[in-house]
Order: structure tokens, then C-alpha cells, then sequence
């Protein structure tokens, strides 16, 4: 059976100045995410395009969702074949290609998850299943670039 769900976030630009749009650098890129009952997110462009360094800007969220994705479909996994994560930390990378026309894409992810896990029998396991969650990822599979896995497994 198939289901669709249904997601909605609200931007909001808070970068006016006073006069709007009226010139490039007449405004900033700043801005609020928002979703009902949940804590807002403070945004901007990246500094490269003239952002906010201490707000989060697309290109991290985007690449944050791909994690977190894979992340919670691993855990999953793992809690159905029995391998007791006790910790999970992953450092993304990513890369964005700019054009020569402004516009860009990514042009790959690099997962780097370490996970620490209960028992030494467990590793092997723990280690196949990113292969499962990569396959499962609804954020991965909507990309068209791959989406690199260099995991890490140790113990507790």
C-alpha cells in the first residue's frame, strides 16, 4: 500500500532593512523556519552569498537531513536485528558545485558515522546495515548524486 505524507515548514524573511530588495547589498538573507509546534530555526544564505555565519544556511540543512535520515533508518534497523546502539555521531560532508551561470548542485555526500555498540558481535551487523538504511532513506533516494558511507564501529 502506498501512503503520502504531507509536510509544511513556513520561511520567513527577516532581512529588510528598510528598504527592502532595492539593492543587492541593501538587504540581508535572513530568515525563520518554522513549523507548527516546534521551535524556530534561525537561517540565512551561506557567507559565500553574502549570510549570516551564525545562522544555519540551506546547504547545512540539506546536508543535516540526509544524516539524520540515514541515522534514524539505521536505528531501525539495528533495533530489528538486535545490534544494541549505544551512541551515534555522524560527520557529513558535502560538496556544492557553483555553474557559470550562479546556479549549483551537489555533487555528493559523505556520511561518516561512528557508532558505538554494545557487544564486539555485533559489529559485522552493525556495519551491513547502513547499506540497508542508505536503500531505505526517502531523503537519499530523492537526490540524484551518490551518497558516500564511511562508517565507523567500535564498542562500548
Amino acid at each position: 500500500m502506498n501512503k503520502e505524507h504531507h509536510y509544511k515548514t513556513i520561511i520567513q524573511w527577516t532581512g529588510n532593512k528598510g528598504t527592502g530588495t532595492s539593492g543587492y547589498r541593501d538587504y540581508e538573507r535572513s530568515h525563520t523556519i518554522s513549523a507548527e509546534n516546534k521551535p524556530d530555526i534561525e537561517g540565512s544564505s551561506d557567507p559565500s552569498f553574502r549570510g549570516d555565519k551564525k545562522k544555519y544556511n540551506p546547504e547545512e540543512i540539506f546536508l543535516s537531513s540526509l544524516s539524520s535520515c540515514h541515522m534514524l533508518w539505521y536505528l531501525h534497523f539495528c533495533s530489528e536485528a538486535g545490534v544494541i546502539v549505544i551512541d551515534y555521531t555522524d560527520q557529513a560532508t558535502g560538496i556544492m558545485a557553483e555553474t557559470s551561470n550562479g546556479s549549483g548542485h551537489f555533487t555528493e555526500v559523505t556520511l561518516y558515522p561512528t557508532v558505538i555498540v554494545a557487544e564486539e558481535s555485533m559489529i559485522e551487523k552493525a556495519a551491513q546495515l547502513h547499506h540497508k538504511a542508505n536503500e531505505y532513506c526517502f531523503i537519499a533516494n530523492s537526490v540524484n548524486f551518490p551518497v558516500k558511507h564511511i562508517p565507523t564501529t567500535l564498542i562500548k
